[in-house]
């Protein structure tokens, strides 16, 4: 099924830059009549996954929703758990992202993460910085309204001190103040899990992104899910404000 998915995919076509919201686990577990903590440590196999088809597709951006600034408010025993596992498995993975040039970024609120798992996030990013094939970014205590407040903030003190023009400020200036501003807008957006919301995710990033809602829970996401995304993207029509018309000429 994979190949015959990859086979009907058109490879000059495929999204630059894909957002997934990973949403599933803690229902997958329950299904299995297990701890939540089962399903975040089962979702590790999706998110190989996820990265396996981007490099097969040759898609050079994916972004990972890992943890909301809003997850902080989780049981302290859930949010401790995933805060280890999130990291060691960083840890782990450096040789698969050195092997596969892949860079690692990450968006978000850091100043909230245990000194320790800062350290080891730390040493990741700056093993892979200098890798050119792909990147992989983890939103992490991350919240879109949080990114866009912080950048109108730095923007009005850059004007204050003059550094700034008031009247050059458009949607690209506005770009430069985000977390990753060297990072592409969104092309496609995937939410697993039935759930069909945004969850403060991306909200200037995604403007023009094609949503994709599967009711997948993450845990059980896997290739074939991701390549069906991407089929589903090439069958649409982005007209970007334009009429069919237009964007056919």
């Amino acid at each position: 099924m994979k190949e015959d998915l990859l086979k009907n995919i058109n490879l000059n076509k495929v999204p630059q830059h894909v957002a997934v919201i990973m949403d599933g686990n803690g229902r997958w577990a329950q299904k299995k009549g297990m701890m939540r903590t089962f399903g975040h440590q089962n979702a590790i196999k999706a998110v190989r996954s996820a990265m396996e088809a981007c490099e097969d597709l040759g898609i050079p951006y994916l972004t990972l929703y890992a943890f909301s600034s809003e997850n902080w408010n989780r049981p302290k025993e859930e949010v401790g758990f995933l805060m280890n596992l999130l990291f060691k498995t960083l840890v782990k993975e450096l040789k698969t992202f050195q092997e596969n040039n892949i860079r690692l970024k990450t968006i978000g609120d850091l100043s909230k993460i245990p000194d320790k798992a800062k350290k080891e996030l730390d040493i990741v990013v700056k093993e892979t910085e200098n890798n050119t094939k792909a990147t992989l970014t983890l939103a992490i205590s991350y919240g879109s309204r949080d990114e866009i407040i912080d950048a109108v903030v730095k923007i009005a003190e850059d004007v204050k001190n003059n550094s700034l023009d008031i009247e050059s400020i458009n949607d690209k200036t506005f770009k430069k103040y985000l977390y990753s501003p060297d990072i592409p807008d969104v092309d496609l957006m995937i939410r697993t899990s039935g759930e069909c919301r945004i969850s403060n995710f991306l909200l200037w990033q995604i403007a023009y992104a094609e949503l994709y809602f599967t009711d997948v829970l993450w845990p059980d996401f896997r290739k074939e899910n991701f390549y069906e995304a991407v089929l589903d993207y090439q069958k649409r029509e982005r007209r970007f404000g334009k009429t069919g018309e237009q964007v056919k000429q």
